[in-house]
């Protein structure tokens, strides 16, 4: 019982992070009307400058790091990206009024990672002061990646089906390389390779980190606005797509958790660590996922796997995800 009480109060504490109140407050200011807009060229420029403080600092790690510590962490990833999507399915795709290449695109974005919930994950772990292997981030194209081309593969063999057997087979790479070359991935990538092979040390103390909190904080009340006006997208479809949206990223988090405590328990993977590759199991790609789904899986419904990211996935995962993960890390691991 004492266990369960320390869990609910930290889970509580953790709620008023202002990572969360500014998201929360996007989404208040846009539900009373405000007109007040942010560019979308700044809130590109904003995401660019995240990843890239993310990429640089994982990249600095990983030159300190063993593989071994590394590999079960990624393979857990690359799993947690081929299962998401094929729980959403047989899930999500086979429920009544949902078509199945909606249900799989959204399964698919809801594998994806999304760089932001990401970021904010990591200003939250920072700001308690929970030490986590910085490398961590590397995990995120290790379950994109596999999570987008799953996704576009079953329903190329969907639609497939659907039309007697035939259509050209689905190509691999060229979904692997639309993923690279999105405008988050390639952020993230740049500053990891830039942090392996350069020593941005001196321009990352001095202009990458001071500006994160502040930068996090314009993006998560951006965020908010968006997810507040894709509601009213997300009610031209069916409702099973909120219903997933709050579930599913939760559910997402709890599983890719449980296998980060193997890893804690076999390899070492710190809590902070068990957290990071929890947030982006139970993130939904906002930024390079949609353009490639569009791309990949032409016949489904934008509204569909965009709305019901946008406007309860992602609000879920960070509001109640990130304080979820870390209250159990806190609880199970004294992390």
């Amino acid at each position: 019982m004492d266990a369960l009480l320390d869990f609910l109060m930290r889970f509580a504490s953790q709620l008023q992070s202002p990572t969360l109140g500014f998201l929360l407050g996007g989404m208040i200011i846009a539900a009373l009307g405000s007109r007040l807009e942010i560019p979308d060229a700044i809130y590109k420029f904003i995401v660019f400058m995240l990843l890239m403080k993310v990429g640089l600092k994982g990249g600095m790690k990983i030159r300190e790091a063993e593989l071994g510590e590394m590999l079960l962490p990624m393979i857990f990833a690359v799993a947690m990206g081929v299962l998401i999507v094929v729980i959403g399915r047989y899930t999500l795709a086979m429920l009544p009024n949902i078509k199945k290449e909606d249900g799989i695109a959204t399964a698919g974005l809801f594998g994806a990672v999304s760089g932001s919930t990401l970021a904010a994950a990591l200003a939250v772990l920072e700001s308690e002061n929970i030490p986590y292997e910085a490398w961590s981030v590397a995990l995120y194209p290790f379950m994109d990646i596999p999570a987008l081309v799953t996704a576009i593969v079953l329903a190329s063999i969907y639609v497939n089906k659907q039309r007697g057997g035939r259509g050209e087979s689905v190509r691999i790479w060229p979904i692997v390389k639309e993923s690279l070359q999105g405008s988050a991935l390639s952020a993230l990538l740049l500053g990891i390779a830039l942090g392996l092979i350069t020593n941005p040390a001196p321009v990352y103390d001095s202009f990458f980190e001071p500006l994160f909190r502040g930068l996090l904080s314009v993006l998560m009340l951006v965020m908010g606005m968006e997810a507040w006006a894709r509601v009213n997208e997300l009610r031209r479809v069916a409702h099973w797509y909120a219903v997933y949206a709050v579930v599913a990223p939760l559910t997402h988090g709890l599983i890719a958790f449980g296998l980060g405590w193997i890893a804690h328990v076999t390899t070492g993977f710190s809590p902070g660590g068990v957290v990071v590759l929890a947030v982006i199991a139970g993130s939904s790609s906002d930024i390079s996922g949609p353009p490639t789904l569009r791309a990949g899986i032409p016949t489904a419904n934008p509204s569909a796997y965009v709305g019901a990211s946008t406007a309860v996935g992602t609000p879920v995962a960070i509001a109640l995800g990130i304080p979820l993960y870390i209250g159990l890390a806190q609880a199970l691991m004294g992390g």
